[in-house]
């Protein structure tokens, strides 16, 4: 699906959404992308596309304007996505359509495969896993119309230019612009928020070999925009020499520097852009992958895993080589990768290991920001729409200053597990659902009055503050409502205790958060049964939902 915004280049609306019942963990799956190819579909005509059934064989969808015909992708199954995207481009005859593609991964069943788009991910959930079971290898789309049809053109153009400006003179834009998403690597090490040897370690030296500013001394030949976009995150790399030579390519975002690094202890910044280079040709998730591969490592560590068990390797801290291997054999299903491209889960029931020792919850891998350095990101995790993500609740970055005061999320101590944190928590989770619907990228925040100016004036919907809020709202609960329909209980909103122990040392030393006694608060605030997690009768009704 596009958002109600793509194509009136509002900032940083050029975002796309996938979401099916995920694969991977049984409950709410989605995943949002950048590149192109939203713009595309909407050019051509459509707000989104519902794709059904399976194929006998693999398929690939063309679109071109009002035209779309499913045709044979014999020739493609079995390419990785780049490819994909450049053999699709020749046969269409136009370097400018845009395409959405799997790679090995994706047709394969690896339970946590991606949607690549120009180098551009839809990360999470296994949405790849999706097209692959439907055979479906990518879809290619070219549109001509250029306009979209909006309630207020010139108030529109007004609420554009403001926001823009909003977006432009934020701190965070120089930031993202001159470091990229990594920027922050340094930072995040010495705060305690880097997740280090599978979330057992909490400070490392060698989180600055992987930062941003060493992959922009070292490696960087441009920057990269998405549709719309004014910040400027993407990296242009190139790797002049040595093992892992390559040509211009998209480089790692902070999850893959931080799970093909800090997680794993290496050191190596140029083996983790090689590794994010091949996971976006295999389309598979890099946070999921790469977590997967750090929890072998660490229980092998511990003697849980022995070499015997996994093809003969062994995965010592700081062993790339040995992690290549393993994400080679997680893409084809081959030997232990057979197991591993189940998930962490499996990890634990095949080998007896106790959930609590594994990194996950409801059966996905936590994202990369340890919830010790800020404790709202246990609600992130412990209670999320489709499990833990720090883009659904990103409370680490919002507690840093962001203008969500018109919306009631006041700049509190990121250290409280108290009736505060639990209201922030609420109220930035609902407004990242109204986000993920209006499609904005999380790292561009203008005022939420900004933001429902340019609602008001694209859709003609009367829309202020309170509707900002109203939607967001509504939207998280009515995720949570289809999570309940799939089997959902209170029980499933939990953290393990490997993410819980407090460090003796560095910046979150001695802290952790009560999360029990933040998710009973976060009930409260939400008014959701303790026992069954389900919103009540009053919640649903408020919101216009009394029917699910």
């Amino acid at each position: 699906m596009t958002g109600p915004l793509l194509g009136t280049f509002a900032p940083n609306t050029g975002r796309w959404v996938i979401c099916a019942k995920s694969p991977y963990t049984g409950i709410w799956g989605e995943a949002n992308c950048g590149s192109f190819f939203g713009a595309e579909v909407k050019k051509a005509g459509y707000d989104g596309l519902i794709i059904t059934g399976a194929s006998d064989k693999p398929v690939y969808l063309e679109i071109n304007d009002d035209k779309a015909e499913i045709k044979d992708a014999d020739f493609l199954w079995g390419k990785g996505t780049y490819e994909t995207t450049e053999k699709l481009k020749e046969i269409f005859g136009d370097k400018k359509a845009y395409v959405a593609c799997i790679g090995q991964a994706g047709e394969n069943l690896v339970k946590f495969a991606n949607v690549i788009s120009e180098e551009r991910a839809a990360g999470r959930t296994g949405m790849g896993t999706i097209m692959g079971s439907k055979k479906l290898k990518a879809i290619i789309v070219k549109g001509s119309n250029t306009k979209v049809d909006v309630a207020n053109p010139d108030k529109l153009k007004e609420a554009i230019n403001i926001s823009r400006e909003s977006v432009k003179n934020a701190f965070i834009t120089t930031l993202m612009n001159d470091l990229g998403t990594s920027s922050g690597v340094d930072m995040y090490n010495a705060q305690g928020e880097l997740p280090i040897k599978y979330w057992t370690q909490s400070n490392w030296d060698g989180a600055f070999d992987i930062s941003g500013s060493t992959m922009t001394e070292k490696m960087l030949v441009g920057k990269r925009f998405c549709h719309s976009c004014v910040i400027g995150c993407g990296r242009k790399i190139a790797i002049k020499e040595g093992k892992y030579q390559t040509e211009e390519c998209e480089g790692p975002e902070y999850e893959t520097i931080a799970g093909y690094g800090s997680m794993l202890l290496n050191d190596n910044l140029e083996s983790i852009a090689h590794l994010n280079k091949k996971c976006n040709d295999y389309g598979i998730d890099t946070i999921s992958s790469s977590s997967v591969i750090a929890c072998i490592f660490y229980h092998y560590d511990l003697g849980n895993i022995k070499v015997e068990d996994i093809d003969g390797l062994k995965p010592e801290w700081g062993n790339i080589d040995v992690a290549e291997e393993l994400l080679e054999k997680i893409i084809y299903r081959q030997g232990i990768g057979d197991l591993l491209a189940d998930g962490s889960d499996a990890i634990a029931k095949k080998f007896n290991i106790s959930q609590d020792e594994i990194a996950t919850v409801n059966g996905l891998e936590v994202t990369y920001h340890d919830l010790r350095s800020c404790y709202g990101m246990a609600i992130a995790y412990g209670i999320g729409p489709r499990g833990p993500s720090h883009n659904a609740c990103d409370t680490y970055m919002v507690l840093m200053g962001l203008p969500f005061q018109e919306i009631g999320i006041q700049n509190i101590d990121k250290f409280l597990d108290n009736k505060e944190m639990a209201e922030v928590c609420a109220l930035n989770q609902d407004y990242r659902a109204f986000y993920s619907s209006m499609i904005m990228c999380s790292f561009s925040n203008p005022p939420p009055s900004q933001n429902a100016a340019l609602i008001e004036n694209t859709t003609g919907l009367t829309f202020g503050i309170k509707e900002v809020k109203l939607y967001g709202e509504r939207i998280l609960n009515m995720k949570r409502m289809f999570n309940i329909k799939m089997g959902l209980t209170s029980a499933d909103d939990r953290l393990p205790d490997i993410l819980l122990r407090p460090f003796d040392d560095g910046g979150a030393a001695g802290r952790t958060p009560n999360f029990e006694q933040l998710k009973k608060l976060f009930y409260e605030y939400r008014d959701w049964d303790p026992n069954t997690g389900k919103p009540n009768e009053s919640k649903l009704k408020s919101l216009g939902l009394d029917k699910l």
